[in-house]
């Protein structure tokens, strides 16, 4: 049959990626054909775009790590879904499309009452905030959770997980335009990022132990969160936003002022002052299936209601979402809707 789908041959600028017909072969035996209708956009598309992220894949290749739809055809070996079945999914990249071909183990059903967008904008972030707090970070009952980025998807569900584990948690914004977000999620403390966020961070602790940063910013911003984490406090390293570029092309010589600078962690050091540093990339889960089934099983026992959609956009304004993305001016996930 055939598709549409946005593809890039040559990485390292937004304006090489382009809209194009090609044909899509069969799905195999243990596959689903699956007719999309929204996608949700991630910081690790536009690094892969950019040429900064080291799981891009070779040559050309289609972005796109999220999406939802409908089943429009289904492999022999596939026994749970069916034709007409509405899913949602991740996929290791391929997701910017009009219809795609996945492994049945990397979808699952949509709720009937959650909209194409909202299923689009759950997997990723969901699994990055319960992975990073309850796998990695250890969440328990009363800890005090910082959460940067607090107004994006990532952040929302971080604070709505640490809800559930009667956490407070204090969320970090780029601007006062996104506080109306973080008050309607119910962050106990809240900050906008500034040259004196250390200073802001200890007033909005109040003398509380600080356990567990969810960090996606990086530089000064990682440093001053570190400096404050308590004895057998946990930093999980979810992002680095100082390296994402709001132009079509990165900044090279930016970039690599902001690699030379960024903030280095002595582990000698670590092991006197009982902190821990952790990184997590979601593209790791992607083979470990019985991980990632686990983590939605425990991630429904839990009340986290639907994802919070910010901004949508139709498939032919894919530049202008990821645009918007780029510029950190968004709130919840950005999702572009297909032609479907």
């Amino acid at each position: 049959m055939e598709r549409q789908a946005y593809r890039i041959d040559k990485v390292g600028s937004t304006s090489n990626l382009k809209l194009v017909t090609e044909s899509l072969e069969e799905p195999k035996s243990n596959e689903v054909q699956v007719e999309v209708h929204a996608i949700g956009l991630n910081f690790a598309d536009v690094f892969a775009i950019h040429g900064l992220y080291s799981a891009t894949p070779k040559g050309s290749f289609v972005p796109g790590l999220e999406f939802s739809g409908k089943i429009t055809k289904v492999g022999p070996e596939v026994a749970g879904f069916k034709e007409g079945d509405r899913i949602m999914g991740v996929t290791r990249f391929g997701g910017y499309a009009s219809h795609l071909n996945i492994d049945d183990r990397h979808i699952v059903p949509l709720a009937d009452d959650w909209t194409y967008e909202e299923g689009a904008a759950y997997l990723v972030q969901g699994m990055t905030a319960y992975y990073a707090l309850v796998f990695l970070g250890g969440l328990q009952k009363k800890h005090t959770v910082l959460i940067h980025s607090g107004a994006g998807g990532v952040g929302i569900m971080s604070n709505r997980i640490a809800k559930c584990y009667e956490a407070y948690t204090i969320g970090t914004i780029g601007s006062d335009n996104k506080m109306n977000v973080l008050e309607a999620e119910g962050f106990d403390g809240k900050i906008v990022r500034s040259k004196n966020f250390e200073k802001d961070l200890e007033r909005a602790l109040d003398g509380r132990e600080l356990n567990l940063i969810v960090e996606t910013i990086g530089g000064e911003i990682f440093k001053a969160g570190y400096n404050l984490l308590a004895p057998q406090g946990r930093m999980v390293v979810v992002g680095a936003s100082q390296f994402a570029s709001p132009g079509s092309k990165p900044n090279y010589l930016k970039l690599l002022w902001k690699f030379l600078t960024r903030p280095k962690i002595d582990p000698q050091q670590m092991i006197q002052e009982n902190r821990s540093v952790m990184g997590f990339n979601l593209i790791w889960l992607y083979e470990k299936v019985d991980v990632m089934d686990d983590l939605l099983k425990d991630m429904a026992k839990l009340d986290l209601g639907k994802p919070m959609v910010g901004q949508t956009f139709e498939f032919d304004q894919m530049h202008d979402a990821i645009k918007l993305f780029q510029s950190g001016k968004s709130t919840g996930k950005v999702v572009v809707k297909t032609n479907a």
